[in-house]
């Protein structure tokens, strides 16, 4: 089980150590499936276990590294949120390549978690960064949208998951 969010300490900690222990639960959604169940379209819009694992981790790059002038891996799903957009653009970052392995994915998302990791140790609360849309959001807004989410996310993936093979909950047992 991941680590119990305090219960005292400062802001930053706590929501890090939420945002940990959501991340640890869409791993844990993917742990003893095959490549096939981890890109089966599960619902009639595609969306697949491992097809969100790309999606959180191009939400990463893209809200903790872009936003506030951070490296970021070339060439990832995360440069969707440079520029504008128009009205018909696709929110396709959940669509798998060929490429998309599941050890694929799972790196990516890994990757993405340590720079993301780092942006939060190394930039207070009050950091501000420009968001893909335009408006300056702070670290702490970028923390609390992230944790937000990674949690609706990861509540699709337990439905997703319980409708391959019946595994149900929000960490792994004990």
């Amino acid at each position: 089980m991941s680590n119990p969010v305090p219960f005292t300490g400062d802001e930053k900690d706590i929501l890090h150590v939420s945002l940990d222990r959501h991340r640890d639960a869409v791993l844990w959604k993917l742990e003893g499936l095959d490549e096939e169940q981890l890109r089966r379209p599960m619902v009639p819009t595609g969306t697949s276990l491992l097809g969100i694992v790309k999606h959180l981790a191009d939400c990463e790059y893209g809200w903790f590294c872009w936003t506030f002038g951070r490296a970021t891996e070339p060439g990832g799903n995360w440069s969707r949120f440079v520029g504008p957009r128009s009205a018909d653009d696709d929110d396709n970052d959940e669509w798998l390549s060929p490429d998309d392995t599941a050890a694929a994915m799972v790196a990516y998302f890994g990757r993405a978690r340590a720079a993301a990791d780092l942006a939060i140790d190394n930039l207070g609360m009050d950091a501000v960064g420009s968001a893909f849309f335009g408006p300056t959001v702070s670290m702490r807004w970028v923390l609390v949208h992230v944790i937000e989410d990674t949690a609706r996310h990861a509540g699709h993936m337990d439905i997703l998951r319980e409708s391959i093979d019946g595994q149900t909950g929000d960490h792994r047992p004990v």
